[in-house]
């Protein structure tokens, strides 16, 4: 029998006198699970990022500058992750309204946005302290999957970005699938037990994604990267892995609503986000090749 996705999204709420923004009214404020996701993986990312600077994995860099690059590279995640979103699937919304790029309380955020948006912070910590950007960005690849297991987990226990219907055994029913069913969540448990909801069930393709982008990609970066590598190595695996998950996963992943199918039947937005990437690790591997490791570990 299926499970019945029934988990609060919120950590705590606070009810307070109602007020608008935006024309948004609102009545309370709540902390998502997803946020607290958000934030455990840039913690985790700063405690094994210090670690992989104790290894030398980056040269003679301070913790001054070790701070820095961090702040860069989380700024750019939120930054980079809402204005991608945005631009790859709320065009249109973006379009007709241009400041619901500010209203970050709907949600929405694009790894693939949040990526380059940490190049981007690489780049520019690099420029300041006249260091190689792909430097930057093979000490920050490794620490990525912390961030983007945990934000795959924090989408399942919203209860969003579902897969496609399934009959296996694990398969999971999403309440927000059936809003167009116009029932309360005591309704639909209600079919749920009666076994009307049985074709309903999803694939947990959150749960997917966070042991392949989560688990495998980070329990395979950090064995790559434990020993001196090549300039570009770390951060082309990272490309190519995560290009091939993504790419992969999204054959049982519900397209973005607002976007559907846009070639062939089958053809996603991520997927075709994800092409550039599989290139990317495959050329930055290409140009690894026959480099001496950049820098050594530390005893």
């Amino acid at each position: 029998m299926a499970y019945f996705h029934d988990i609060d999204p919120y950590a705590f709420q606070i009810h307070v006198t109602p007020f608008t923004v935006f024309g948004h009214e609102f009545s309370s404020f709540g902390v998502h699970w997803y946020g607290l996701m958000y934030l455990g993986g840039f913690v985790g990312a700063w405690f094994l990022g210090k670690r992989r600077l104790r290894q030398g994995r980056l040269g003679n860099v301070n913790n001054e500058q070790f701070s820095d690059l961090m702040f860069y590279a989380m700024l750019g995640v939120i930054l980079g992750g809402r204005i991608g979103y945005m631009l790859f699937y709320g065009w249109p919304q973006l379009v007709a309204e241009p400041l619901s790029l500010l209203r970050v309380w709907e949600g929405g955020m694009s790894f693939h946005g949040g990526l380059m948006g940490v190049v981007v912070g690489a780049w520019y910590w690099a420029r300041r302290n006249k260091m190689r950007t792909w430097d930057a960005v093979d000490f920050l690849s490794p620490l990525v999957p912390i961030g983007l297991g945990l934000g795959r987990l924090g989408n399942f226990v919203g209860g969003e970005l579902w897969g496609k219907r399934t009959d296996a055994a694990w398969g999971v029913i999403f309440p927000r699938a059936l809003e167009a069913m116009d029932k309360t969540r005591d309704e639909l448990y209600a079919m749920y037990l009666a076994g009307q909801l049985n074709g309903e069930a999803r694939h947990p393709s959150q749960l997917y994604e966070f042991c392949l982008e989560g688990l495998v990609l980070f329990t395979v970066l950090w064995l790559f990267s434990s020993k001196p590598r090549p300039r570009h190595a770390v951060s082309g695996v990272f490309a190519l892995l995560y290009g091939c998950f993504r790419f992969l996963i999204e054959f049982v992943r519900e397209p973005d609503a607002q976007l559907g199918y846009l070639a062939f039947g089958w053809v996603t937005m991520g997927q075709i986000l994800s092409l550039p990437l599989i290139a990317l690790g495959l050329w930055l591997l290409w140009k690894s090749r026959g480099s001496q490791p950049v820098l050594a570990a530390s005893s």
